[in-house]
C-alpha cells in the first residue's frame, strides 16, 4: 500500500542557505533507489482552517517499509543535516488507505466501540481515563480495546487490531505507534 513522507518546515530564512539548496539538489537521487517520488514540493500553501507556517513536503513511496528504508538510508543521512541544520520542521511516516477505503466503515467502528466501551463501565469493568478495557486490553487516551489490543489517543480497536490517533481497525495485527520524527 502507497505510503508517504510528509513534512512540515519552518519558513526558510531569505536568501536560501547553500546547504539547503544543495540537499534539494541532491534528495531526489536518495528517493529514487526506494521507489520515492514527490507529490508535494516547494508548492505554496492555501490555509483554510488553522495556521500553517512554512512548507509542505509530500513523497510517495510504495509502501511504509520502502519510507523507513528511504530515511534510514547512508545517502539520505548524509543530506539530512544540510536541511536540519537550517530549517526545523516535522516529518513523519504514514501509511496510506487502500483504494476502497470508506470512511464510514471507521466511523461505525468507533461508534460501536465506544457503545462496547460504555456498556462495560456500567457492567463494572475496568476503567482508565474513561474507558473501558475487557479481556486483557490496554487503553492510553479514552479507547475501548478488546481482546488484548491496546488503542491509543481515542481509537476504536477491533479483533485485534490496534491503531493510534482516532482510526479505527478490524481485523489487523497490532501496529506500533511511531511518534512523528522532528527534524531539528
Amino acid at each position: 500500500m502507497t505510503a508517504y513522507a510528509l513534512a512540515h518546515l519552518s519558513p526558510a530564512a531569505l536568501p536560501v542557505h547553500q546547504e539547503v539548496l544543495s540537499y534539494i539538489e541532491r534528495i531526489q537521487g536518495t528517493m529514487e533507489p526506494y521507489g520515492g517520488r514527490f507529490l508535494v514540493h516547494g508548492a505554496a500553501v492555501e490555509v483554510v482552517e488553522g495556521v500553517w507556517p512554512g512548507a509542505l513536503v509530500v513523497i510517495a513511496f510504495p509502501s511504509v517499509e520502502r519510507a523507513r528504508a528511504w530515511y534510514a538510508s547512508p545517502d539520505y543521512r548524509e543530506i539530512l543535516p544540510l536541511r536540519t541544520r537550517h530549517l526545523d520542521g516535522d516529518v513523519v511516516i504514514v501509511d496510506g488507505v487502500a483504494p476502497d477505503y470508506d470512511a464510514s466503515a471507521t466511523a461505525a467502528a468507533m461508534r460501536a466501540a465506544g457503545e462496547r466501551a460504555a456498556g462495560a463501565s456500567a457492567e463494572g469493568g475496568a476503567v482508565a481515563d474513561g474507558a473501558a478495557v475487557e479481556d486483557g486490553g490496554a487503553v492510553a487516551g479514552g479507547a475501548a480495546a478488546e481482546g488484548g489490543a491496546a488503542a491509543e489517543d481515542g481509537a476504536a480497536v477491533e479483533d485485534g487490531g490496534a491503531v493510534a490517533g482516532g482510526g479505527a481497525a478490524e481485523g489487523g495485527a497490532a501496529q506500533p505507534v511511531r511518534p512523528a520524527v522532528a527534524a531539528r
